[in-house]
């Protein structure tokens, strides 16, 4: 299904999405991009419904023909302070600062916003499968994540967030209870099942 860009009298729309609200390390990464009217849909679609490979073709493209791009990172520490829910939209609100072109509306995948400035917005539930715009902050938020796991996976390697990226897999979970945590381990998260007590 070919995704759409969702303006009609909003052609400064941006569309804002984030990667890693799931995972036990890392950063929650948020992006926001405008696409021109023009933006052709190259079989863009939901991050996770695209390969390593696709989404890492996609990028530079994005960054090339958006109007406008910013992504932003929320660290562990402060995820743990104010919850994912509010570091999520927090990671949005960076991102969306970070433009260089203020847009007139924001389309925000999921149910959840914090209004921004004072510009309109709305939600949509599976909107990074539905419109480019929010699709193209996906793969952006997406793909600028992973490059950090990566970076910090040279630091922690027992943990190969390389490969898991921070989400909680088996042996993402083993290596947490053979080695402990990390300063980017997410603290208020459940770490291991049953979880009683982890070495700092």
């Amino acid at each position: 299904m070919k995704l759409k860009l969702s303006f009609t009298s909003n052609p400064l729309e941006c569309g804002t999405d984030e990667a890693g609200r799931g995972c036990l390390a890392g950063p929650v990464t948020a992006a926001a991009v405008i696409l021109p009217e023009t933006f052709e849909d190259l079989m863009m679609n939901d991050s996770k419904q695209l390969s390593e490979d696709r989404r890492n073709f996609l990028k530079p493209i994005i960054e090339r023909d958006a109007v406008s791009f910013a992504f932003a990172h929320v660290y562990p520490e402060e995820i743990d302070e104010i919850n994912i829910l509010n570091a999520s939209i927090l990671a949005m609100h960076k991102a969306i600062g970070g433009l260089k072109t203020v847009p007139t509306f924001i389309s925000v995948d999921g149910n959840r916003f914090k209004p921004f400035a004072d510009i309109p917005h709305e939600t949509i539930i599976k909107g990074d499968s539905k419109h480019l715009n929010i699709a193209a902050a996906s793969i952006l938020a997406k793909t600028n994540r992973d490059a950090y796991m990566c970076q910090i996976h040279e630091e922690f390697p027992m943990y190969n967030w390389r490969q898991n990226k921070g989400y909680p897999t088996k042996e993402h979970r083993e290596a947490i209870k053979k080695y402990g945590i990390t300063p980017y381990h997410r603290k208020t998260f459940r770490l291991l099942p049953h979880q009683l007590h982890l070495p700092l």
